[in-house]
């Protein structure tokens, strides 16, 4: 697409015009601190931010500063992050606390290229930390804006692809005013956001639809062009929800699969090995269902009650196996995927 700076220009006046009469009071954008603004961003990725504002209100007051987050304890980090998903973010969020604490001397880097080098932070996260903390005009890229680039310019590559990711950075980083490179990147986010949405964008009280392809070609659903979709696997968990008295088995997940680093129930294949269990499990008659981004979850959950003068063959079976008993007042501490949260709170938990 060859360079039309007028029809730029214009393009970036009318985007930046209409975020500034239509603010929204979000508690990051009062600040240039970068690590509140790479908080913000790391919390919003895959969210939306009427759910992800009160992890950032909770996360800023139990951790006000990056030397808060490096020396909290894991498990205290993923315990707040708790019902937010995609729990890699927040194992990557507090190994960079820990990165920039120790090896950076709780300095920041300023510049996109170094800012992309660290652990959780790809290049949309890197420009929206630059532009905003530091100034650097560097285009942010995410669903919104190549939304909003591929409706207004007609673009028909796929988003999907290398060649089209290319293609859309390097329009943002023509169309990005060298004076308000923060602004604009701000702008085009939450034009994408409240605006040119997905499903029903408001066409009618868009002040640029009059110089949209889509729009004047009737392409607005059409656009943009995603080819390659993410496979979704069906998976089935068949859990034991072992108690013992007051006391409850459970798991810790390991590397490798989903919900690293949280808890779970034992899965039935597993426990019924070692013969601890006397009776056949009795199952709770709701089956649960939860969506990752790659595969769709069916639990069922089976109670098995153990004999409280069983109590020290359970706690050496569940110290052979990897479990963990934990007393029933304790269980509110663990850190829980949201679909165990769900089943205890059916619970009364």
């Amino acid at each position: 697409m060859p360079l039309k700076l007028p029809e730029y220009q214009a393009f970036s006046h009318q985007i930046i015009k209409w975020y500034r009469e239509n603010p929204r009071d979000l508690p990051w954008r009062n600040s240039s601190d970068p690590y509140k603004i790479w908080l913000s961003e790391i919390i919003l990725q895959q969210t939306r931010v009427a759910q992800g504002l009160p992890y950032y209100y909770a996360f800023t007051q139990a951790y006000p500063t990056v030397k808060d987050l490096a020396l909290a304890p894991e498990s205290e980090v993923l315990r707040l992050w708790q019902g937010l998903g995609y729990y890699s973010r927040a194992r990557n969020l507090h190994f960079c606390a820990k990165f920039i604490w120790h090896e950076l001397e709780g300095k920041f880097p300023t510049r996109y290229d170094e800012l992309i080098k660290l652990k959780g932070v790809g290049s949309y996260t890197a420009a929206a930390i630059s532009s905003f903390a530091f100034g650097e005009v560097k285009a942010v890229v995410d669903g919104n804006v190549f939304r909003v680039l591929a409706r207004y310019f007609g673009i028909e590559t796929d988003i999907a692809s290398s060649k089209g990711k290319k293609e859309f950075e390097t329009l943002a980083n023509e169309l990005i005013p060298a004076d308000t490179p923060g602004e604009f990147n701000q702008a085009m986010m939450d034009f994408g956001a409240r605006l040119c949405t997905p499903k029903n964008p408001d066409c009618t009280n868009c002040p640029i639809k009059s110089s949209c392809f889509a729009f004047q070609h009737q392409l607005v659903g059409s656009l943009p062009v995603k080819i390659n979709k993410v496979k979704i696997k069906e998976r089935s968990l068949n859990y034991l929800v072992i108690r013992c008295g007051t006391d409850w088995v459970w798991k810790k997940r390991g590397a490798g699969d989903i919900w690293e680093g949280l808890y779970d129930f034992p899965s039935e294949e597993i426990s019924q090995q070692g013969g601890l269990l006397s009776e056949d499990p009795k199952p709770f008659p709701k089956k649960y269902r939860h969506l990752l981004s790659h595969q769709k979850l069916e639990a069922k959950f089976s109670e098995v009650e153990i004999p409280i003068n069983n109590r020290e063959k359970l706690a050496q079976w569940c110290e052979n196996k990897g479990f963990e008993l934990v007393a029933e007042n304790e269980i509110e501490y663990l850190a829980k995927p949201k679909l165990i949260v769900n089943f205890l709170t059916d619970q009364g938990f």
